[in-house]
């Protein structure tokens, strides 16, 4: 092996620690000191959540639901709630009691739906039983909403249909 081959991926990684740096100070601004890993934590899970949701959807056919479409303000909402749990506890004095609540059970419902999207993306067989009992409403729950996007785009899509129908006669 080359060291010049070695050169592209030492940039990258000099370049990722400064992020990293420059985003830690950032975060830690935003979120308090000393809450790095549970912010790190949820952020893995909303990547993990972003790409097991996109193989389901694929999976099922439903790339195009409002369901999907509304993830990108749902992860807003993911990461700006934790700020808010934080500013509360600066205002009550707090050490971090609605902050690390908010953040842990971010973290689960999160892992119960990367979970979910996981075995609706076929990936079942990496999931052990036990999980996938603790998971079944949530499951559920998820293909009834699938349900319903599918039958009102189908609906929307007959509408629309319909309109071009009218026009053209």
């Amino acid at each position: 092996m080359n060291l010049l081959s070695l050169l592209p991926l030492l940039t990258l990684f000099i370049q990722g620690t400064g992020i990293y740096g420059a985003l830690s100070g950032w975060l830690e601004a935003i979120y308090g000191e000393g809450r790095m890993l549970p912010v790190a934590l949820l952020a893995a899970a909303i990547a993990l959540d972003w790409i097991t949701g996109i193989a389901a959807a694929y999976k099922d056919r439903a790339h195009a639901s409002e369901y999907g479409r509304m993830g990108t303000l749902r992860t807003v909402f993911v990461l700006l709630l934790p700020l808010f749990a934080a500013l509360l506890d600066a205002s009550l004095g707090l050490p971090g009691l609605f902050f690390y609540a908010v953040t842990i059970g971010l973290i689960y419902r999160t892992w119960q739906s990367i979970t979910v999207n996981a075995y609706r993306a076929g990936w079942e067989r990496w999931i052990p039983k036990s999980v996938i009992q603790l998971i079944d409403g949530e499951l559920k729950g998820k293909a009834e909403a699938l349900f319903h996007a599918h039958t009102e785009e189908s609906e929307h899509n007959e509408a629309a249909l319909s309109k071009k129908k009218d026009k053209g006669a």
